[in-house]
């Protein structure tokens, strides 16, 4: 397979994953505050995307499933029916009457997401060389946010004319369509290529990976590097609910715009990667990313005209693609290929699980503090983890 047919492929399967992620983060928040839904209630929404930090209980499996569909294809193909199967249900559920159904549904997405990536992640790591970590890892962000643009921005945009309704069959639709290219990859027949190690086997692998000198800085890093944004982003757009704007203002500035910037933020991280030591383009990526985060504090001190909430926006978005992407180049960078799916996931996890407690508190915090101690608590936050830069480059292997 050529690299740019590598590529298309990533990106496709990313996008799929990133819808559910990106209805639940910026089309579920702004239906529910208009609705009249407490800040606390929506931080714990959250917990929706449970499956993201509990999918490295059931990865080792992934990993070492086979079936005559093809080793990851067997896996990928029907968590992709499942979210399209979840979206259309979604799509004729009554509201507000079935909003717990609505909630349940958007659970079972995330947990077909979640499955899913633990494949998809093992076949970037089985097709991409190491001098193709930088543009894999920047294809696999932007696909991801390429959904989120799809689920909660466009989307929830077009939501003003088409409805909830065709926001999920929209989502659907998309679902389907990679369903329709995974069928078309021919990843091999079950008895090509050696056999995957055995699930425990997987297991202990990983395990020893995560044992050896120096790793405990490395997860620290990784849990670390989105505390502080996750803090004022979880909290931002009802924030500019809070100060009059609407759902579908949301859903063009933050959900489509922001993205637009975020893939084009992917896009230079995996550039920034592909040129310079991984390591060294997590740290300048994140020198930058304290601005926008200081400047959603000024926003909520001085006031939040619509310019510079567009601005602020992408500007943040921008920047946070450039460390994301960096970042997972940072992590492919250090998987034992052999295990690949579940050692990516393990940390994967690490980070999902490090910026959780962040999102579950913002709400109370938001309600306690108020958004401009919340917002300065945040930046200073991402100010601190630049200290951890310290202990990995003196720990960090040779890289040309």
């Amino acid at each position: 397979m050529t690299r740019p047919a590598r590529l298309a492929l990533l990106t496709v399967l990313y996008t799929v994953q990133g819808l559910p992620y990106g209805f639940q983060a910026t089309a579920l928040p702004s239906l529910l505050r208009e609705a009249g839904v407490s800040l606390a209630w929506i931080g714990a929404l959250t917990l929706l995307a449970a499956p993201w930090s509990l999918k490295l209980l059931w990865a080792p499996w992934v990993d070492a499933s086979r079936s005559r569909l093809g080793r990851r294809r067997g896996v990928i193909l029907p968590m992709q029916l499942s979210m399209a199967a979840a979206c259309v249900a979604a799509a004729f559920t009554p509201l507000p009457a079935g909003l717990g159904l609505l909630l349940a549904l958007v659970f079972l997405m995330n947990l077909a997401a979640a499955t899913q990536d633990v494949a998809v992640d093992g076949l970037a790591v089985d097709l991409l060389p190491p001098e193709e970590l930088g543009r894999g890892n920047a294809a696999q962000v932007v696909g991801f946010k390429v959904g989120m643009l799809l689920g909660g921005g466009l989307l929830l945009w077009a939501s003003a004319w088409v409805g909830v309704t065709g926001l999920f069959l929209g989502m659907a639709a998309v679902a389907l369509l990679g369903a329709a290219t995974t069928w078309a990859f021919h990843e091999g027949a079950t008895g090509d290529g050696p056999a995957p190690p055995a699930a425990g086997e997987v297991a202990r692998r990983v395990w020893r990976a995560l044992r050896r000198p120096g790793a405990g800085w490395v997860l620290l890093f990784i849990a670390t590097y989105k505390l502080g944004e996750t803090l004022v982003d979880v909290m931002f757009k009802p924030f500019l609910v809070d100060q009059g704007y609407t759902a579908a203002q949301l859903g063009l500035w933050v959900g489509t715009w922001g993205l637009l910037c975020s893939i084009l933020g992917s896009v230079l991280g995996g550039l920034l990667a592909s040129r310079l030591p991984v390591l060294a383009a997590v740290g300048i990526a994140a020198v930058l990313r304290v601005g926008p985060l200081a400047a959603q504090w000024a926003l909520a001190v001085l006031g939040a005209p619509a310019w510079a909430v567009i601005a602020t926006t992408c500007a943040e978005h921008l920047l946070g693609g450039v460390l994301t992407t960096a970042m997972f180049a940072f992590m492919m960078a250090r998987v034992d290929r052999t295990v690949g799916g579940t050692h990516f996931t393990a940390l994967a996890v690490v980070e999902v699980l490090g910026k959780a407690p962040a999102g579950l508190l913002s709400g109370v915090l938001a309600q306690a503090l108020g958004y401009p101690a919340l917002f300065g608590l945040g930046t200073a936050l991402s100010l601190a983890f630049l200290a951890l830069l310290v202990p990995l480059r003196r720990g960090a292997p040779h890289q040309p």
